[in-house]
């Protein structure tokens, strides 16, 4: 099992910045691929972005592409979504997620954090 707890969510104006951590607890927590998604009241849930094992592969939604950077430091069992020039149609709940792979990371994944509110004023 894999336990996911995110962090750092809040209210932002447009053109800011925030920084999403999910913590991560489990035997193999530090092997996962890890993932955010986001979702907005009436729509379907959507994949952000992602990362392998060492940090050394990320996916992206075209979405956020230049202005989202997901990383982790495994020595802390942490992801981080690093979030930049922000836009009101970015405002949704975040959620973390876990699986073996990239694949399963991006259309199902197994194990989910709780969510964080992230909010864009105009």
């Amino acid at each position: 099992q894999v336990q996911l707890v995110e962090s750092g969510g809040g209210l932002v104006q447009a053109g800011g910045s925030l920084r999403l951590s999910c913590a991560a607890s489990g035997r193999t927590a530090s092997t996962f691929y890890m993932g955010w998604f986001r979702r907005t009241p009436g729509k379907e849930r959507e994949f952000v972005a992602a990362v392998n094992w060492s940090g050394g592969s990320t996916w992206y939604a075209d979405s956020v592409k230049g202005r989202f950077t997901i990383s982790r430091d495994n020595a802390k069992r942490t992801v981080y979504l690093q979030m930049n020039s922000l836009k009101p149609e970015d405002t949704a709940v975040y959620y973390c997620a876990a699986d073996e792979s990239i694949t399963r990371v991006r259309n199902g994944p197994t194990f989910w954090g709780r969510g964080s509110q992230v909010t864009v004023s105009s």
